[in-house]
């Protein structure tokens, strides 16, 4: 599935990446690679996501989240003792 289907709030681990090369090698520089966590953070009506990548947000736009190829993680709930 792509970011843009996920939900917001939750954690999802980059599986692939489908763009073009300038782009690619954009999202790569920004920490945004294959195996990369990151939790979508909201969507705005015109098409724009929101992410969090590495304690950093990013607005990305609607073709370049089409792109980012991501499962579902585990939640990261803190552990008590």
């Amino acid at each position: 599935m792509t970011i843009t289907e996920g939900h917001i709030g939750e954690t999802y681990a980059v599986t692939d990446i489908s763009m073009e090369g300038p782009v690619m090698r954009r999202l790569e520089a920004l920490g945004i690679n294959s195996g990369t966590k990151l939790r979508l953070m909201n969507r705005k009506r015109n098409g724009t996501v929101i992410i969090k990548v590495r304690g950093t947000r990013w607005a990305i736009g609607r073709d370049i989240a089409g792109g980012i190829l991501v499962n579902p993680t585990e939640s990261e709930a803190p552990v008590w003792k």
